[in-house]
């Protein structure tokens, strides 16, 4: 939060922040890895100039990493059950029946084979293939904030089918190998399940190519507007036509310029139209075909396959298209102010105790900004 903190505003975190270690709290058996780890989401969130073992254990008061060490470790705890409270959380302080589900992932560059995970592969954080780690990521966005609700560690083959190197960082003999789409799929499932109040979900085109992932979302009754490639295939009558070959068809009239949100230099303003393509339950459940264009270079066009309730508007569409930028803000803060990528462990359960906490550190700036109501705008002619 910009600006010289105020009493209230630091009273206003404290409380925030005991009442967060409450939550975390009851999820250990005994008082000092509770205490600690309470302790360790307030490190993540200190201005440590940087979130690694040695200076959270500084933090912590700590002569060395030992502790924290072993509270990410060894110690008696599920990950997996705070990530559930981090989920109920969100939704009990920013949960809105408009909400978006937002899937996408981030890379984690690491040096050597002994972290759980590592293998050479295509980084979109790099832009390249590298030497790194993938989480898959479901993040939330609502009017009153953004977060992320859960994570899972995405296990290459040679990791998968390796039993030695599985066994050397504890991956669980439960854990199979499952590709991004299965875990993006299991994330979104795990978030309806905890009853996070969404409609819609989006993600790029990784995931939204992907028929399986799109007939999912439709059979748990969500919409959609997700990315896809240029040469999407979709059934427009009796013929099936490429996504390309579709924009040649789009009447001037059709092209409507709407902000898709706001970023760091204004409103997203891009050149929008949408096409109504075939579905099994036109009644109830429509599918269109969504375009956006650049206003600088008319030949930079976007595609989108977008599933929803009939009587959906462009407007509406064009809202979930711009909440998938809500993910990469998350994941920049989570990043740089939160300690996500700074950890120093190579476990499997290493990696989600380390990476649960954080999040739930990303979720507490999000529900702490969300009670900083925005100043009232007053109405032209001097009324409030």
């Amino acid at each position: 939060m910009a600006g010289r903190p105020t009493v209230g505003r630091v009273a206003a975190w404290a409380d925030e922040l005991t009442a967060v270690a409450g939550r975390i709290g009851r999820h250990f058996a005994r008082s000092e890895p509770q205490r600690r780890a309470a302790g360790y989401v307030r490190g993540l969130l200190s201005s440590t100039e940087r979130k690694n073992g040695w200076q959270l254990a500084e933090f912590l008061g700590d002569p060395t990493p030992d502790g924290v060490q072993h509270l990410l470790a060894r110690a008696d705890w599920d990950a997996d059950a705070v990530r559930d409270d981090l989920t109920r959380y969100v939704a009990e302080h920013l949960g809105h029946p408009d909400g978006v589900l937002v899937v996408d992932e981030t890379g984690f560059l690491k040096k050597g084979d002994k972290s759980v995970g590592v293998a050479r592969q295509y980084s979109g954080t790099a832009g390249r293939i590298e030497n790194c780690q993938i989480g898959v990521f479901l993040g939330y966005a609502a009017p009153r904030g953004r977060a992320l609700v859960d994570r899972e560690l995405y296990l290459p083959k040679e990791w998968a089918h390796d039993a030695a190197r599985r066994t050397a960082a504890g991956v669980p003999k439960a854990v199979p190998f499952a590709t991004k789409l299965v875990i993006a799929r299991r994330l979104i499932e795990r978030a309806v399940a905890a009853g996070v109040p969404a409609r819609w979900v989006t993600a790029d085109a990784v995931y939204g190519s992907d028929s399986r992932f799109r007939s999912a979302l439709e059979n748990q009754g969500l919409g959609y507007v997700v990315g896809v490639r240029s040469d999407h295939a979709v059934w427009v009558g009796f013929r099936q036509v490429r996504a390309k070959a579709l924009l040649a068809e789009v009447p001037a009239a059709a092209w409507h310029r709407l902000s898709c949100g706001d970023g760091a230099k204004g409103p997203r303003l891009y050149d929008w139209a949408v096409l109504r393509t075939n579905s099994l339950d036109p009644d109830t459940y429509a599918r269109w075909l969504l375009v956006r264009r650049s206003l600088s270079d008319p030949k930079d066009v976007a595609y989108f396959a977008c599933g929803g309730p009939t009587g959906t508007t462009l407007r509406d569409l064009v809202r979930v298209a711009g909440a998938r930028w809500a993910i990469e803000e998350c994941f920049e803060l989570a990043k740089g102010d939160c300690g996500l990528g700074e950890y120093e462990v190579r476990s499997w359960a290493g990696w989600h105790r380390h990476v649960t906490l954080s999040l739930f550190a990303l979720a507490v700036v999000a529900v702490i900004r969300s009670r900083a109501a925005p100043p009232r705008r007053r109405r032209k002619g001097g009324q409030g």
